[in-house]
């Protein structure tokens, strides 16, 4: 089962400001609370460094929020002997965080641009889906962040971005429908005005 959307809305990066979060002591005080709040006893052996353990996963969970994206982008390349075909990285795996249950989201995106006068290291393509995916997320935001980012720097002919996600908040919780996937687009420039261009995207990402 899939759902395939495509976003015409940008998404502004509303990023909050990491100054004013609470501290690792607060964090570990918070974690305690939930874990008494489950009915378990915090203090126990098995619980007594959990707390700490969480605070750390949550900063690699959420790294995202300290770096920015763009960043990745600025270092372009324009000896390319006149390249213009398509650039794909195909099945960039990434984890992120559902916003309204804070539970994993996996998948792996798929990311493209026709260039103009400058191309970019392909791994930093990944380094930007990275960059988006560990924040508290929603497919549809990622996905069009992904793409603006990539158009707004490279300047390209045209950017476009598949990703496909299974999430935990449908698959473990609530309607429990495991083997779910969801899949979102954002094509832009050459990839929504011209169909011959968006059906070789797809076709060789394996959607045509």
């Amino acid at each position: 089962m899939e759902t395939l959307l495509r976003s015409d809305t940008p998404a502004s990066d509303t990023s909050p400001s990491r100054d004013d979060r609470p501290s690792r002591t607060e964090a570990e005080a918070a974690v305690r609370t939930l874990l008494r709040w489950t009915g378990d006893d915090p203090t126990r052996e098995g619980l007594v460094d959990t707390p700490a353990r969480v605070v750390r996963a949550y900063e690699e969970f959420f790294q995202g929020y300290d770096v920015d994206p763009v960043d990745f982008l600025q270092r372009t390349f324009e000896e390319t002997d006149g390249y213009d075909e398509m650039v794909l990285l195909r099945d960039v795996t990434f984890e992120s965080h559902c916003e309204h249950h804070m539970v994993p989201i996996v998948g792996k995106a798929h990311v493209a641009y026709l260039p103009g006068k400058r191309v970019v290291g392909i791994s930093k393509l990944a380094r930007v889906v990275d960059a988006y995916a560990k924040r508290l997320q929603i497919q549809e935001r990622l996905t069009t962040q992904i793409a603006n980012a990539i158009q707004d720097v490279l300047q390209p002919k045209g950017v476009a971005v598949v990703i496909e996600a299974q999430h935990q908040c449908m698959t473990t919780r609530g309607v429990h429908k495991p083997g779910v996937s969801m899949v979102t687009s954002r094509m832009l420039g050459a990839f929504r005005t011209n169909a011959a261009t968006r059906r070789e995207f797809l076709a060789m990402v394996g959607r045509g």
